[in-house]
């Protein structure tokens, strides 16, 4: 088996879109197309906040992280917020979503963030027990408010 994590590249954009959706689907989200191609369009625009980071198994992309890295008010650093984690079903339980974490845990010691974080649903064992193993929850609860329609 070869796992190779790397940044997202143009010729990426079909497997992306499939991923994209399966993990739009997995949490029942409806993303309108233009937010889905504002997003792709984010992570290739290099002044962009927003990154992504690939998997590759045997030389097929099966998983992605998206990452905002931003300013904080709590720590001098920048830090870096996983928003979206997501390895294809067929390539679960192979160390992806692992190796993934493991690389930005990296990229975190090496650009100098102060911290590396994310959240998930309560329900979503197999993540969790995953992310248990780098740190515990804590004891935020999220709160969202929208913009009105």
């Amino acid at each position: 088996m070869s796992l190779v994590i790397r940044s997202l590249l143009p010729n990426d954009e079909s497997t992306w879109r499939r991923l994209w959706r399966d993990y739009c689907d997995f949490y029942e989200a409806k993303v309108p197309d233009a937010v889905t191609q504002r997003t792709w369009k984010r992570i290739l625009d290099p002044d962009s906040a927003v990154m992504c980071i690939v998997a590759e198994l045997d030389g097929m992309v099966v998983g992605f992280a998206h990452c905002v890295v931003h300013e904080n008010t709590w720590e001098t650093q920048p830090v870096c917020y996983l928003e979206d984690l997501f390895v294809d079903a067929q390539a679960r339980g192979r160390g992806v979503g692992r190796a993934l974490l493991e690389w930005l845990r990296n990229a975190m010691r090496a650009e100098g963030w102060a911290r590396l974080y994310w959240m998930t649903r309560r329900d979503n064992a197999p993540a969790r027990a995953l992310y248990d193993s780098f740190t515990q929850a804590d004891d935020f609860v999220r709160y969202v408010v929208r913009a009105a329609s």
